[in-house]
């Protein structure tokens, strides 16, 4: 099962699809950011790995 990469928390495989990166990391779910920012703490957190 799909997992975030910043607080372990399980995701949907659809929120995999959309939210993971080329490698599959998910940097940020609804766990652990705002929903309304998901899109932008990704990106963020992407760049700083």
């Amino acid at each position: 099962m799909p997992h975030c990469d910043h607080c372990e928390a399980h995701v949907s495989e659809r929120f995999e699809r959309v939210f993971a990166d080329e490698h599959g990391r998910i940097f940020a779910c609804p766990s652990c950011s705002a929903n309304a920012g998901i899109a932008e703490a990704a990106r963020l957190r992407a760049r700083k790995a």
